[in-house]
């Protein structure tokens, strides 16, 4: 399966950072968990698939099997979405037929104030973490028999986690870009195995939080670039509900989020259904809205690179 005309190119990061003069932030956890990523999770994501397959009664069985040990390793949702060529980098194939979708949340605590030392590194934690609930995941699915292929949270996937997510109904896409869930608010982080084993798929949901971002705008007014639209973007095509997309300005945003800390600033400031996620399940003593440091941005960015369309908001259009 190719990926489709329209498919965005994956990011390029280092081109990104490069238009920037470099990367800037230097956190030593964030460097460790980067190294431990690459040193102890890269050459887990290939395995020996059983030669005994696992029989299912139904694909309906073989899902909530699947589901059942993505809990159990550590997700705090999972999904299963079909795989199609949209949901395809440009310029990548594949042959696996479904996404099992994975998401873990991100400590609350860790986002008391934004940026922050801590919310950076809790980013990276949780890349690391979920990078865990995948390979065990697929470890799992080779153990019954079936091929399947990790693609880490991290990036430089084959796939999009975020159209995936939403057809494996996870949420709807918030204003931000990012998608918003029910119960875990959008502080959460996602990954996914891809596979050929027969599964039931699950289908996007419809919660209200589409029309809830077109009220407000919390984000939008705490986003120290300027990055987060007013309106939706009909250029940017529709979300599985058929909503023109909300997308932000990548040129404002990326440079303020590779010199503050990674910013994240727009996922703790959302307010939908704020009192039921913004809190720490631990019992830590937290507040219920961080505290929110806004500098004055940097200068806009766009790389002269392969990247995906954005509005240039507030700036002149080309």
């Amino acid at each position: 399966m190719h990926s489709a005309k329209n498919s965005p190119p994956a990011f390029q990061w280092e081109d990104w950072y490069t238009s920037l003069g470099g990367r800037t932030i230097r956190i030593a956890e964030v460097d460790q968990l980067l190294k431990d990523i690459k040193k102890h999770q890269y050459q887990r994501f290939k395995g020996e698939v059983s030669p005994i397959k696992k029989e299912f009664a139904s694909k309906g069985e073989a899902s909530e099997v699947v589901k059942k040990h993505g809990f159990e390793f550590g997700a705090d949702e999972v999904g299963i979405a079909e795989i199609e060529p949209s949901d395809i980098y440009k310029g990548r194939e594949i042959k696996e037929k479904y996404a099992i979708v994975v998401g873990q949340r991100m400590l609350w605590r860790k986002f008391q104030e934004v940026p922050s030392h801590d919310s950076a590194v809790e980013c990276l934690r949780v890349y690391f973490s979920l990078g865990e609930v995948v390979i065990q995941l697929a470890e799992y699915i080779r153990s019954l028999g079936y091929a399947c292929r990790v693609e880490h949270p991290i990036g430089d996937s084959n796939v999009l986690h975020i159209p995936l997510a939403l057809k494996a109904g996870f949420g709807e896409l918030g204003r931000h870009g990012s998608i918003i869930h029910p119960k875990m608010g959008p502080l959460f982080r996602l990954g996914s195995v891809i596979t050929d084993m027969p599964l039931t798929i699950d289908h996007p949901i419809d919660a209200g939080i589409a029309a809830f971002c077109d009220k407000c705008k919390a984000c939008r007014n705490f986003c120290p670039a300027d990055a987060i639209p007013d309106e939706r973007s009909p250029e940017a095509g529709k979300d599985h509900l058929g909503n023109d997309r909300y997308m932000v300005d990548t040129g404002k945003c990326f440079p303020y989020f590779a010199k503050h800390n990674y910013c994240s600033i727009c996922l703790p400031v959302c307010v939908y259904q704020h009192k039921e996620w913004a809190k720490d399940f631990e019992g830590f003593k937290t507040k219920l809205f961080p505290e929110v440091n806004m500098e004055d941005p940097p200068p806009p960015s766009d790389p002269e690179t392969a990247k995906h369309w954005y509005p240039k908001l507030k700036r002149e259009q080309s």
